[in-house]
């Protein structure tokens, strides 16, 4: 299991708010275990994240976690002009009971900057906006998965399952519907503790929250990723990936690296993505 020492913390860059109406996705690998240790920069964690990156018992999981919240941490502290380790997070009120465990959120002045973001074997993802956003990445499921979990959706998410006579169909079918419904949930702030059965998230945009934009977004081929934005359609939405030497020590966040390169993905609303050509 790999040891991962704190190295030395990273300066902040200048404030980069994104405009009103951009919605900004970032997509993270996992460190390569074989080097995690060597190269990947835990200083500027918290002592609470450095605890839980050490408490996973697979090595694996716990480098996607470490990896994912040096990202979080430097992409949040270059658009805020903070150094990252001094991002100051807090729990927005649970919409249920308005204790403070609801959505994960920064404390900063006006304009407000929002963020989601969620890991899953090996990939994780970072929305940003000056909007509530829900993130989700979920690896590509089992059938065993969709046998499973099919029961507890909206009926009418059961019956656009049930329709697909393919399995392959039905698994990525199960795979967009499930994401999606994450992101929802995870932008009202309750998680799983709201039944999932309660939303439609399925196919149809139109039977979809009202009040809410769901967006299919690229992740790569063995992984879905589904956004949540409270409100219309963005103006405009950017895929990019993080490279790998950004979670090194000595190294930061450059929000203008890649720009916009690479092939347009139409996504569910009709708002066009542009990957970069960084994990393509």
């Amino acid at each position: 299991m790999p040891v991962l020492e704190f190295g030395a913390a990273t300066l902040a860059a200048e404030p980069r708010l994104p405009a009103a109406g951009q919605l900004d996705v970032w997509l993270v690998r996992r460190a390569a275990l074989e080097t995690a240790a060597e190269l990947l920069d835990l200083s500027e964690l918290s002592e609470p994240e450095r605890r839980r990156t050490a408490s996973f018992v697979r090595p694996a999981d716990g480098v996607t976690y470490a990896s994912a919240h040096v990202a979080l941490r430097r992409l949040l502290g270059a658009y805020l002009g903070l150094a990252p380790q001094d991002v100051p997070f807090v729990r927005e009120p649970c919409p249920g009971c308005a204790e403070p465990h609801g959505r994960p959120a920064v404390a900063h002045p006006d304009p407000l900057l929002h963020f989601s973001l969620a890991h899953s074997h090996g990939m994780a993802l970072v929305a940003v906006s000056r909007t509530v956003v829900g993130a989700d990445v979920e690896r590509l499921p089992r059938a065993e998965t969709v046998e499973v979990c099919t029961p507890a959706l909206h009926p009418g998410e059961q019956a656009e399952l049930a329709a697909l006579a393919d399995a392959g169909e039905r698994r990525a079918a199960f795979g967009r519907l499930w994401t999606r419904k994450e992101a929802y949930l995870k932008a009202l702030g309750t998680g799983l503790s709201r039944d999932p059965g309660h939303d439609y998230l399925g196919a149809d945009p139109h039977r979809r929250p009202a009040g809410w934009t769901l967006l299919d977004l690229p992740s790569g081929p063995r992984h879905n990723a589904a956004v949540a934005v409270r409100g219309g359609a963005p103006d405009r939405v950017t895929v990019r990936w993080v490279p790998p030497a950004a979670l090194y020590a000595g190294e930061t966040v450059d929000l203008d690296a890649g720009g916009t390169v690479g092939v347009p993905v139409a996504v569910s609303v009709g708002v066009t993505t542009r990957v970069s050509d960084w994990g393509a």
